[in-house]
């Protein structure tokens, strides 16, 4: 089977790999949907690093084809619709006993990242643990934004205790950032988007955002008081991983608000006591979700009825990796997946 690798300086390949075969307690699944993450960046513009790759992919979603000798029927059945939480743990500490094996204290091995392959090929093994049921109603497209993106927004947005009656300020309207606003609004939030490129403010206007903010052209802490009758927001979600939008969203906080920080790159540099400890303020980070989170996320996402595929702006077959990546190296899109079967 054909599989996306990651060359580094911006250079991708698509390889030939085996069929995967499942070890005792893994399964196969055939993937339908493998959505991009904003992370996959990361890797698609490091530098070169050797020549041992692994398919790239950490948003699958597919249905089970093969299971390990030792999978039961209550773990995995062929034929299942799943997702799957991209982390594999020990399986024994408290981390992964909770479900979030990204903490393991042994070390997580993550799908797509390096160390274990990931999605974006036909096929995939994956630990029978690792799966979480894709609900009948929802696209396998949108089980994949929640294996990743759409559920580490909702995640966080859990952490932060949204309440409908709150303004929320999104720093940033990528993929992960468009689903926190689209989330936001759904829970009744008055939300304020922050995005330098105009095509994405615009998607998050039809998100449902109540208001954009361009900060190249405005200094977005005045912009949100402005928006707030000179209080700032009462929870804000830093999604775009630079220093500028990391400050700006911690003095954007109103007093006894709170931030979160869900972006893995950039720095941050603030006052402590005027900025934070005077103000009461909250400063937290979110790493994604557990795995009942993903469960959790999808079960919203069913009862809402909420669109999770509109956040999708581009689809593609594995053929067209190189487009791809150079279309979501620019930043100004909505999310994109590519459709291996």
């Amino acid at each position: 089977m054909l599989g996306i690798t990651f060359l580094g300086n911006r250079e991708l390949e698509l390889r030939e790999f085996a069929d995967p075969t499942p070890s005792p307690r893994d399964v196969v699944l055939e993937i339908k949907a493998s959505g991009m993450c904003g992370t996959d960046l990361h890797a698609y513009r490091r530098e070169f690093k050797g020549t041992e790759h692994f398919i790239a992919g950490h948003e699958p979603c597919g249905v089970v084809v093969a299971l390990g000798e030792h999978v039961t029927e209550s773990e995995a059945k062929v034929g299942d619709r799943v997702m799957v939480h991209h982390y594999d743990g020990c399986g024994n500490c408290r981390h992964c006993k909770s479900g979030w094996s990204q903490l393991c204290d042994e070390g997580p091995t993550v799908y797509g990242s390096g160390q274990g392959h990931g999605a974006h090929a036909r096929y995939m093994a994956a630990a029978a643990h690792t799966l979480v049921p894709l609900p009948e109603d929802l696209s396998f497209m949108t089980g994949a934004a929640i294996s990743c993106g759409t559920g580490t927004a909702y995640g966080a947005l859990k952490r932060v205790g949204l309440e409908g009656d709150e303004t929320l300020a999104v720093y940033g309207q990528g993929p992960v950032g468009l689903s926190t606003t689209q989330f936001g609004a759904e829970m009744g939030a008055h939300v304020i988007a922050i995005e330098t490129s105009p095509e994405r403010r615009e998607l998050a206007l039809e998100k449902g955002a109540h208001a954009v903010i361009d900060p190249t052209d405005v200094d977005p802490v005045e912009a949100i008081k402005e928006l707030t009758h000179g209080e700032g927001a009462h929870k804000v979600v830093e999604t775009a991983g630079v220093s500028q939008a990391r400050t700006a969203a911690v003095k954007g906080t109103r007093k006894w608000g709170t931030c979160c920080f869900i972006a893995g790159g950039g720095e941050l540099t603030f006052m402590v006591g005027p900025d934070l400890v005077f103000r009461q303020v909250t400063l937290v980070g979110h790493w994604t979700f557990s795995k009942n989170g993903q469960a959790d996320c999808a079960r919203f996402v069913s009862d809402r009825k909420i669109d999770v595929d509109s956040v999708f702006t581009h689809q593609f077959k594995l053929e067209q990796a190189d487009e791809a990546y150079k279309l979501l190296d620019q930043q100004k899109t909505g999310k994109g997946v590519f459709l291996p079967s």
